[in-house]
């Protein structure tokens, strides 16, 4: 079915405005007074919040989707599960908030590193939504969202000027333990997929780069243009 008329916009749109009214409901939340100083420190807080209720959620789901279709960890362009299929659209339709909640706060210059991945991610994940291929290879990079909770704490954390706490100290490290799965070969469709994948992972590597330099190198003082960026704040 084209993808103009694919019943999957509904899942979409509702993702997308579950996304929408979340943030909206964690807007009133109090606020650190560090964050509440900073009007920039504010959006980044509730941009924070927001992704960090997605990653537990579709790190915890995708988890589960893996344990109920074990299937996918080896067929990952055929196998196919109703909880996973939705498991992408739901994270797709997080992609789709955060992307439009970026350029609707004029965000977009100094957040292009994160435009560019989620149109990436939004490009693989269409393909199992529309044409039901790679459903299971969207489930499994989806695990790395379990890793993502322990950096977005720690995004937070330094955002909130709490880098002295041992919480931090232990986050910290904790994000040293992530990995990204890698897929060798697919036919048709999966050298499409291969490739941004690829280009994924060298955006995980800058940003992995980002934070050593953030965490252990601190006497580095980064430049204005820097500072305006998430994984140098």
């Amino acid at each position: 079915m084209p993808p103009l008329l694919h019943p999957a916009l509904l899942l979409l749109l509702g993702a997308t405005l579950t996304f929408r009214a979340l943030r909206r409901a964690l807007c009133r939340l109090p606020l650190p007074a560090h964050v509440r100083a900073d009007p920039l420190r504010t959006w980044r807080w509730h941009n924070l919040l927001v992704s960090f209720a997605h990653s537990i959620v579709s790190g915890i789901w995708a988890l589960l989707c893996v344990w109920q279709t074990p299937e996918m960890l080896v067929e990952i362009e055929t196998a196919w599960s109703l909880s996973g299929y939705l498991l992408v659209c739901f994270s797709a339709g997080y992609f789709i908030h955060d992307t439009v909640d970026i350029v609707v706060s004029r965000q977009a210059r100094a957040s292009w590193e994160y435009l560019v991945h989620h149109v990436m991610a939004m490009g693989a994940f269409f393909s199992g939504i529309f044409w039901s291929s790679f459903v299971g290879g969207g489930v499994l990079t989806l695990l790395v969202e379990v890793s993502n909770i322990f950096l977005t704490i720690r995004m937070m954390m330094k955002i909130n000027n709490a880098q002295d706490l041992l919480l931090y100290r232990i986050n910290k490290y904790a994000y040293l333990t992530h990995f990204f799965m890698q897929y060798a070969y697919q036919r048709t469709l999966g050298t499409f997929l291969l490739g941004i994948l690829l280009m994924l992972d060298i955006m995980i590597l800058i940003y992995f780069s980002r934070l050593l330099r953030s965490d252990f190198c601190p006497e580095r003082e980064p430049s204005p243009r820097q500072k305006d960026k998430f994984l140098t704040e």
